[in-house]
């Protein structure tokens, strides 16, 4: 066991005016499982590059532990796995690269002799996870994990990690990161917090204090007002008494002054007390809700359709060459449903769906649609995104005012609509292709994984709409708690 200080920690990409990171000062045990968490943009990837060493920063990071990254960039892919792995862990022997894919249930005679460019997204994440835990005195820094692997991955890679230790873990996953931390590592409005336990511990805590802390900024608001108008009273009083020195009392005879001056300057001094205490009360009340993350409930302007049934599968396959990559798929999207197709990676998820957007794709069988049925996609791929946000409103005919205001909802800064999208986080890029869609007037949603990259508080927001507004939606997720909450219908391939 070692730590790892953080001491003032201030950080600025170049040209940018706003710090990243500001006087953040903390401690790392290396034993611990962190799960890093913090919205799109605020930081997270930018923390592991500066544990890396690859940006100038004023403050200090010490450690006695080095530190590695996942995922890494094989530099030979073309190379056989074993080659690979060798390449990146020169010390390691054979049979210890088979107990790691073991663990990961991965057949090692299946992949150590392939090309690795030939292994399946999964099945690349798993090998490299395995060559990071044989790495001796470092500590991990595992950066998104999940966005390639189906449920059923993300469940053996959750154990897998479970029984490891010295990592910080960023992940979006609720499930998968409630499996696999013992602490919790945030990046909030005003810097970074530490916490013990899983995500949902976590999570429940931050409730409890941002409930605490709204009850107490109303008290506070109340407690302001009702001293501004006693100081307003006190202070009107002592001015009628300072000015009623030179008049008379009743009867004609005339007033004590020194009595007078006395009173008024009690007065005096009394408003002054309540202005020194309203002064405090407005001091105490600025230190709320600083960390309180906005979540404004979102909106989808979805069309109802003229009759129950909006499309059908009936006893679809779908083959690439000589590879069937589904067969005999039935099912029916009724009005309101909202459908997530299950199964495995490469099982033919996406083909369905882009089938029924209309793409080119070789099938048998029987697809039925509706007439004058209008869709709204949202795909896997962000790449394409360049350009500002108001060129891409404009291209795909939707409110700028209501796309924008949509991104403002999933925590975008106004800086953002300046930029160019190219220079988007992936998070930030998958919430653009959400916002345009919720700001599409459609019959049916077909979403394919529009959950990567998205941070927690987001995806609860989503499901939030989606519970409350209903729309038609066929959708392929990996996100176990997200499907749970979500789906009203499983189609599993």
């Amino acid at each position: 066991m070692s730590l790892i200080n953080v001491s003032n920690l201030t950080f600025a990409y170049d040209g940018s005016y706003d710090n990243i990171f500001e006087k953040a000062s903390f401690q790392l045990d290396t034993d611990w499982k962190l799960g890093f968490t913090g919205r799109n943009g605020r930081g997270k990837t930018t923390f592991l590059n500066l544990l890396l060493g690859k940006y100038e920063y004023s403050g200090t990071i010490s450690a006695k532990v080095g530190f590695e990254y996942f995922p890494f960039t094989a530099q030979h892919p073309e190379y056989l796995t074993m080659d690979v792995l060798e390449e990146v862990c020169p010390g390691a022997e054979q049979w210890q690269f088979v107990r790691e894919l073991s663990l990961l249930k991965v057949e090692a005679d299946d992949v150590l002799y392939r090309p690795f460019d030939s292994l399946s997204s999964g099945e690349q994440t798993k090998v490299m996870l395995a060559a990071l835990f044989l790495k001796e005195d470092r500590f991990l820094l595992i950066d998104e994990p999940t966005n390639h692997l189906d449920m059923e991955a993300r469940q053996l890679v959750s154990e897998y990690l479970n029984t490891k230790k010295g990592f910080i873990l960023v992940s979006h996953d609720r499930a998968f990161l409630d499996n696999c931390v013992d602490h919790i590592l945030s990046i909030n409005k005003t810097g970074i917090d530490i916490q013990k336990g899983s995500f949902s511990e976590w999570w429940e805590n931050k409730q409890r204090q941002d409930a605490y802390e709204l009850a107490e900024n109303d008290r506070l608001k109340a407690d302001i007002r009702r001293l501004s108008d006693a100081a307003k009273r006190t202070g009107g009083w002592s001015d009628e008494v300072e000015k009623s020195k030179n008049g008379t009392r009743n009867s004609g005879s005339k007033l004590d002054k020194g009595y007078v001056g006395h009173k008024a300057a009690k007065m005096m001094k009394r408003s002054k007390s309540i202005e020194q205490r309203q002064h405090s009360a407005i001091e105490d009340k600025s230190k709320l809700l600083k960390n309180i993350e906005s979540s404004d409930s979102l909106k989808i302007t979805a069309l109802p359709y003229h009759k129950n049934q909006l499309a059908e599968f009936d006893h679809i396959s779908i083959k690439y060459g000589e590879r069937t990559v589904c067969s005999d798929v039935s099912f029916v999207i009724g009005q309101g449903e909202r459908i997530a197709i299950s199964g495995k990676n490469g099982s033919g998820k996406s083909s369905l769906l882009k089938l029924l957007t209309g793409e080119d794709i070789s099938y048998t069988g029987t697809l039925r649609t509706g007439s004058q049925l209008k869709i709204s996609y949202v795909s896997q791929d962000t790449s394409f995104l360049q350009g500002s946000l108001t060129e891409y409103a404009r291209a795909h005919e939707v409110d700028e005012s209501l796309f924008k205001a949509i991104l403002r909802k999933l925590d975008f800064s106004r800086v953002q609509f300046e930029k160019d999208m190219a220079s988007f986080s992936g998070g930030q890029k998958k919430k653009v292709l959400i916002a345009r869609s919720l700001s599409e007037q459609a019959h049916l949603y077909i979403w394919d994984e529009p959950l990567n990259y998205i941070d927690i508080l987001s995806r609860m927001q989503i499901e939030e709409l989606l519970i409350d507004s209903a729309p038609t939606l066929l959708f392929v997720e990996h996100d176990r708690e997200f499907c749970r909450n979500i789906a009203t219908k499983t189609v599993l391939l």
